[in-house]
Order: structure tokens, then sequence, then C-alpha cells
């Protein structure tokens, strides 16, 4: 199973501190090496993306930035056993950033990519 991890913060002040991208980079490597983590990447803030909408049929386009007040920040993606699996490594990270970065605040969202087995077999 594939799951998208989509992490969700708000932009501190200050960059984030060395030992926590070393960090970040040993657990990338881990997961890597054990075969679950696929891909992952940083994300340019709202302000540089568009937002793309279809409500009562019509199709909007808006320039970011957006309202919300968390960005989506990064995401990666995990090929695992198990939501459970997904929602460890996605924990792993979490705490990394509780643990070295003070006072840093954020969510990662764990989300099943859906693949064809997931809609049956075709007639």
């Amino acid at each position: 199973m594939r799951y998208m991890i989509l992490l969700k913060a708000n932009q501190p002040a200050t960059p984030p501190p060395p030992e926590l991208m070393e960090a970040i980079m040993k657990l990338g490597m881990e997961a890597t090496a054990a075969g679950a983590l696929l891909d992952t990447a940083g994300l340019a803030p709202s302000v540089a993306g568009s937002r793309v909408s279809l409500h009562g049929g019509k199709l909007t386009v808006t320039d970011g930035p957006f309202a919300e007040a968390k960005e989506t920040i990064s995401y990666a993606l995990y090929q695992v056993r198990s939501r459970e699996e997904a929602v460890e490594w996605a924990s792993r990270f979490i705490k990394l950033h509780r643990d070295l970065w003070e006072g840093w605040e954020g969510e990662a969202d764990v989300l099943k990519v859906m693949g064809p087995e997931d809609f049956g077999n075709p007639a």
C-alpha cells in the first residue's frame, strides 16, 4: 500500500536547527533502506501556487497565498504494509521536530494513495 504524508505547519521565524536536518536525513536513509520511502520533497509556500476550484459548475483559479493558518510544507510517499506502519513513520518524523526544534508545531496527514486494486476488477 502506498501512503502520502503531508506535513503542515506554521512557518516559524527561525530556520530549522542543523541537528533536526541531520536527524531527518538519517530517518530518510533508514526509511529508504527499509524499502518504505519512495519520494520526499519540500514544498514552496502557497504564495507561489494556485488553487483550481469547481463550485456550482464554475471553474475558478485563485493565486496564493491561501487563507489557511498552516501551510503544506512537504510531502513523503511511502510503500508500506499497513496504515499503522505509515503512521509510525510519520510519528517518528514529527517527534524529531518536537525533540529538536523548540516551539515548532505542525501536523502530518497520512493519506492512502488509491490504486487499481481499490476499485475492483473491471467488467
